[in-house]
């Protein structure tokens, strides 16, 4: 077993399987790789309970603790992901808000577990890129969305 140099730590109240295993199923190059229990009680569980999950997603190495209430996720963190087409999008926002979770505007939305995703599609992201006035038209489509619609960007962009 490698153990990455850098991973990311996400919060849980004591769900982080349940969190890494829907990962898995929805977004590809991901997997959940070991469930380690507490070897004793701990303050937000007891002895035998699923203390950490290692899971990656989409590529991204991360580790599930289920360290209780104290702390909760916000907006100041979240996964970007990056999609070719609207089916794409659709996929993974419907994946995302139709499993108890929530839209946001400008392609975000949130989990079940309060953890946030931005679903961009690469035309938006590569009309920021290209600046000036394509930008600005992209960016001001983009502004009066919550899911990302590919073809209404696309329209900006050619302005």
């Amino acid at each position: 077993m490698t153990i990455a140099k850098n991973t990311i730590c996400l919060w849980y109240n004591g769900d982080a399987e349940a969190a890494a295993n829907f990962y898995a199923e929805t977004f590809p190059d991901s997997i959940v790789s070991a469930v380690h229990r507490a070897p004793s009680d701990f303050p937000s569980g007891k002895a035998g309970d699923v203390l950490t999950v290692d899971f990656t997603v989409a590529g991204i190495p991360c580790i599930g603790l289920n360290g209780g209430t104290t702390f909760k996720h916000s907006e100041a963190f979240s996964f970007q992901i990056a999609t070719d087409d609207q089916e794409e999008t659709d996929r993974y926002w419907n994946a995302i808000v139709g499993n108890g979770g929530q839209e946001s505007v400008c392609g975000w939305c949130k989990d079940k577990w309060g953890i946030s995703w931005q679903i961009t599609p690469r035309t938006l992201t590569e009309a920021m890129a290209a600046g000036g006035a394509e930008a600005k038209r992209a960016f001001e489509a983009m502004m009066e969305m919550k899911k990302i619609d590919v073809a209404a960007i696309e329209a900006a962009r050619r302005g």
